[in-house]
């Protein structure tokens, strides 16, 4: 069975070739859609197993980090992305790509009504953060998408990546339910409540993080690639996992 992956463009994602080339590296048959032309016709997301939304500046993050693009889209395709997800397909968003899974309420949506529970807010450093960080994956998270992962280093380049949740409440599910499928480990970069750098939502077939494991394809992609004698791209294991979990479902 070959997935087919609907990597959405335009008004500001730039990250979406590399996202493409990721799941094209894992067996992905990855097209760069873009996001008008769904709204034209959200039919065309009926010929996709997965929705990718990339990192970037949509709309120049202008009224916060994702939060424009996030109500175009529930506004326009909330049904078409309701039917979508009710047939078993995934979802998965990277840097501002999680943003908007956040602000749309796809993120945690722990209530099951796509109502905002948690925000991508102002790193704590009030500066923009551009290194590699290492991650840890809880192995009891219900994400398909982390499955048999520990830890890995990936990159994170973000301005507002600090993870809040909406309440006391939200954060005891979040934990409770372990929705957290990675944290930063030993070095919390932005500030975020719980060491957070991706969450899940309750069927694990949704994913957003903040570090960019499309950015780590190639062993070459690694600041300490020869000096650790890394062989590969460990980044692409999390998109592996998304593209198996299709194909055992058939």
């Amino acid at each position: 069975m070959k997935v087919r992956v609907c990597v959405i463009t335009g008004y500001g994602i730039n990250a979406d070739r590399e996202l493409a080339e990721a799941f094209s590296l894992v067996g992905g048959e990855a097209v760069p859609v873009h996001i008008q032309d769904l709204i034209d016709t959200p039919k065309l997301l009926e010929a996709y197993q997965i929705l990718a939304f990339p990192g970037g500046f949509s709309f120049g993050d202008h009224l916060g980090s994702g939060l424009v693009f996030a109500h175009l889209v529930k506004k326009t395709l909330g049904e078409s992305l309701s039917a979508f997800l009710q047939s078993g397909n995934l979802v998965i968003g990277i840097c501002n790509g999680f943003q908007v899974l956040v602000k749309m309420g796809l993120l945690p949506n722990t209530a099951g009504g796509m109502e905002p529970e948690v925000s991508l807010i102002h790193n704590a450093s009030g500066s923009f953060i551009d290194r590699w960080v290492r991650v840890r994956f809880d192995p009891e998270s219900p994400s398909v998408w982390t499955k048999g992962l520990s830890t890995m280093e990936l990159p994170i380049r973000h301005g507002e990546g600090r993870f809040v949740a909406g309440s006391p409440a939200v954060a005891r599910i979040l934990q409770e339910q372990r929705l957290i499928a990675l944290t930063y480990d030993g070095d919390n970069p932005n500030g975020s409540e719980m060491d957070v750098a991706g969450i899940t939502d309750p069927t694990g077939r949704i994913l957003g993080l903040m570090p960019h494991p499309e950015a780590f394809m190639y062993p070459e992609n690694h600041p300490r690639w020869t000096r650790e004698g890394i062989g590969r791209g460990f980044g692409l294991d999390i998109f592996a996992n998304g593209i198996h979990w299709l194909q055992k479902r058939g």
